[in-house]
């Protein structure tokens, strides 16, 4: 299987993973424009279940080193894969917990909130039960990432400006994002305790590689959401609930967005499997959702500029000879799902 020997790409990795991590959000809010967090979550899981599937046949099973996927699968202790796949349902109770909140208070609030409490709190567990590179500098950065959640909930405040009805949905989603955040940082215990975190060149006998842990973690998720999600669309946070024939009346490309977030946050998974021998779990936590909080503020700079640009729009239209190529960009279906985006 391949495995990273090299501290520097373990680091490259540590970025590809941040932008997996920060962006997988995004797929859940071009799907709501006309599809449920719930239906999307489906496609979320089942893109999830298939990555692993083809990342377990090739990456877990090309290579000299290691032990190949179904090799792997043989010899697993069954309290391993029980342990990986207590991981899965905690993660996935957390991740929909999360999707609602995105849902209710908006990616800018739910994601920086949810996912920073995961930061936090998961870096201390990581680094407790595993304990790899300089404390000092760790703690740190996570002290630093704190006080950057906490100005982007300080701003998040100031720029929105809504009714007591916003408001209140607005306070159920931050609580929400608070439950997934603290229920995220604990998942993972579950899963490096079924792996042999020191060699993976040559696990123990009974334990899992990266790339076997992922798959029966995957299966963890699948199945709980037959429960959880099926819940949730019939008690659902807000809205009217929902049913499966909604589901498959979706489009193609409406259940392909979905699928693509699955992929994403799988890829943001195996990228940190793959690095945890060279830094350790506690950075390895650190860095992959560092990037989500870098992302979003990244986006909510553009959304801003652009904010910028359309207040010249009615100049534009009273002067048609000046910029027509923008005015004629500015019209176009893309610019417009954009301005409808931010309104």
């Amino acid at each position: 299987m391949f495995i990273v020997n090299s501290y520097s790409l373990a680091v490259v990795f540590c970025f590809i993973t941040m932008m997996c991590w920060g962006s997988w959000g995004n797929t859940q809010k071009l799907a709501s424009k006309s599809w449920r967090y719930e239906l999307f979550y489906w496609d979320y899981v089942i893109g999830m279940l298939l990555f692993s599937l083809v990342i377990s046949f090739t990456m877990g099973s090309f290579g000299q080193e290691g032990r190949p996927f179904l090799e792997d699968l043989v010899q697993v202790k069954m309290s391993n894969v029980l342990s990986v796949i207590i991981g899965g349902v905690i993660f996935n109770a957390s991740n929909i917990l999360l999707s609602a909140s995105t849902s209710i208070a908006g990616l800018s609030v739910a994601f920086p909130l949810g996912v920073g409490l995961s930061l936090v709190l998961g870096v201390i567990i990581n680094y407790i039960g595993a304990p790899k590179g300089d404390p000092v500098v760790l703690f740190i950065g996570v002290a630093l990432i704190v006080v950057a959640i906490i100005c982007n909930g300080i701003a998040s405040g100031k720029v929105q400006k809504s009714s007591d009805e916003d408001k209140a949905a607005s306070r159920k989603g931050i609580m929400l994002a608070i439950v997934a955040g603290v229920l995220m940082s604990l998942f993972y215990r579950f899963v490096a305790k079924a792996m042999d975190l020191n060699d993976f060149a040559h696990p123990a006998e009974g334990m899992l590689t990266p790339y076997s842990a992922i798959f029966i973690f995957s299966v963890g998720v699948f199945l709980s959401n037959f429960i959880f999600n099926t819940f949730v669309m019939r008690h659902p946070f807000v809205g009217e609930p929902v049913s499966y024939k909604a589901y498959f009346s979706g489009s193609l490309k409406t259940h392909l967005v979905g699928v693509l977030g699955g992929v994403q946050l799988h890829r943001f998974r195996q990228g940190r499997s793959s690095r945890i021998l060279r830094i350790g779990p506690g950075r390895s936590y650190d860095c992959s959702d560092l990037g989500c909080v870098h992302l979003e503020r990244i986006q909510r700079r553009l959304q801003e500029r652009l904010r910028t640009a359309l207040r010249h729009v009615p100049v534009l239209h009273s002067r048609p000879r000046l910029h027509n190529s923008f005015r004629r960009k500015l019209m176009s279906g893309t610019i417009k799902r954009y301005i409808h985006q931010i309104k």
